[in-house]
């Protein structure tokens, strides 16, 4: 069959690295894909949200799968595209229908899912720029440090946690009232600080059956010993050392089988992957919030320790057969590490040459923020490219992924030399 891929990160770089690898493939394509997928599939110059040209591209390449990457085009419905095209009705979407996909278009949306099916979470409030005054007023209610998030879409930048209560009422008013994250933040949710420390479950599912794929914690700050700016992710591990068996069990029993039963009560569609963001607090896991797509780093880590065919995994999510499928994972740990431009996540160059890929051995680079210009390879983005490597523990897995990078160049490299540090 002929597959499209959504998108252009490492996420997408990492499905193409992935699906390339199945015999069920024929033809892969990625729009508009980077350096790494250029490698391995036909790039197409095709923006992920215009439904039309994707249309032509599908209907031109007799395309019988779209897996789609990112969120921008689930949330803007193109799987509710798709269905309601005589032409195009008869191609397989990963990746939920619209309605299902303010799971993580709106953060309010999400809450008040969550409450709904009683999955735990934190306590919350959300507010508009018509009642800012109360927002602060719940502001005064709660102990610090304060969670602002904003309600929309925001490129992984519209969550605040501040220590300082002030702060955190001009913050509010910035994001309402002057639109510090646009439309975005024309809603605002402020909940509870939950304490503890963070990972990321992912799961598959069909609509009715699910299957849950290997845990992940990634590492978000800019600076090491998680201090900074928050970023799109600056590396990843998994497994994660502190899930046991029983603190997955309770991730099963109090989060995923009340989402995929919440999901079907709601009516809410849903073929493709949800990544749930939680937060163990004491020895409970607690929901942060939902993204209806894969993470990016975490799939660097997650995919790589897929056995299965991931081709024959997404014709089961297809025909609502998930269930007939058992998941394989490879026993090594893996870890990824983002290299990132200088000035990243604020200001940064682009166009600097990435040298020395040709000498890495034992770790993958997939490829990010990174475009093939006059036959170089060269930075596009913030987040240039994932050195992912395999170890019998996350350990000696890092140790490989370190040793690699130090072979890599660009102009202001940056990447964090502490992924793993707080395990």
């Amino acid at each position: 069959m002929n597959i499209l891929i959504l998108g252009s990160g490492g996420r997408e770089h990492t499905f193409a690295w992935k699906i390339a690898q199945s015999a069920l493939c024929d033809k892969l394509y990625v729009a508009p894909g980077n350096s790494g997928t250029a490698e391995i599939a036909e790039n197409i110059n095709v923006s992920v949200t215009d439904f039309p040209a994707i249309k032509t591209l599908v209907l031109n390449k007799q395309v019988d799968m779209v897996v789609v990457g990112p969120e921008d085009p689930l949330v803007q419905g193109i799987h509710d595209f798709f269905l309601n095209d005589s032409e195009l009705k008869h191609v397989a979407v990963i990746g939920p229908e619209k309605a299902a996909a303010e799971l993580e278009g709106s953060k309010e949306f999400a809450k008040e899912f969550m409450m709904r099916h009683n999955i735990p979470t934190a306590a919350y409030q959300s507010f508009n720029a018509n009642n800012v005054e109360e927002g602060c007023a719940f502001l005064e209610t709660l102990k610090p440090p304060y969670v602002l998030k904003a309600d929309g879409l925001a490129a992984g930048k519209g969550v605040l946690i501040l220590n300082n209560l002030d702060e955190a009422k001009t913050e509010l008013k910035n994001m309402l009232v002057d639109a510090k994250f646009g439309n975005a933040s024309s809603k605002v949710v402020i909940e509870e600080f939950l304490d503890g420390i963070e990972l990321s479950c992912f799961v598959l599912t069909d609509g009715k059956n699910y299957k849950i794929l290997p845990t992940a914690k990634d590492y978000k700050r800019i600076g090491e010993g998680d201090t900074g700016l928050n970023t799109g992710g600056m590396g990843a591990v998994s497994p994660v050392p502190f899930a046991t068996s029983n603190f997955l069990n309770k991730i099963e029993e109090q989060i995923v089988k009340p989402t995929i039963t919440g999901l079907q009560k709601d009516n809410l569609p849903y073929k493709g992957f949800v990544f749930i963001g939680l937060i163990k607090v004491g020895d409970d896991p607690k929901v942060i919030e939902y993204n209806v797509r894969m993470g990016d780093p975490e799939t660097e880590v997650v995919l790589p320790r897929l056995k299965n065919d991931l081709v024959e995994i997404f014709q089961a999510i297809s025909n609502q057969t998930l269930d007939s499928i058992s998941i394989e994972i490879d026993e090594r740990a893996a870890t990824t590490v983002m290299l990132v431009s200088g000035g990243y996540p604020e200001g940064y160059q682009k166009g600097k040459e990435v040298l020395g890929l040709e000498n890495i051995e034992g770790s993958i680079p997939f490829h990010a923020g990174a475009i093939l210009k006059e036959g170089k390879i060269v930075t596009s983005g913030g987040r240039v490219m994932a050195i992912t490597s395999y170890g019998k523990t996350y350990d000696e897995a890092i140790k490989k992924s370190y040793q690699n990078i130090e072979k890599l160049h660009f102009d202001k490299m940056y990447y964090r030399r502490d992924i793993g540090f707080d395990l």
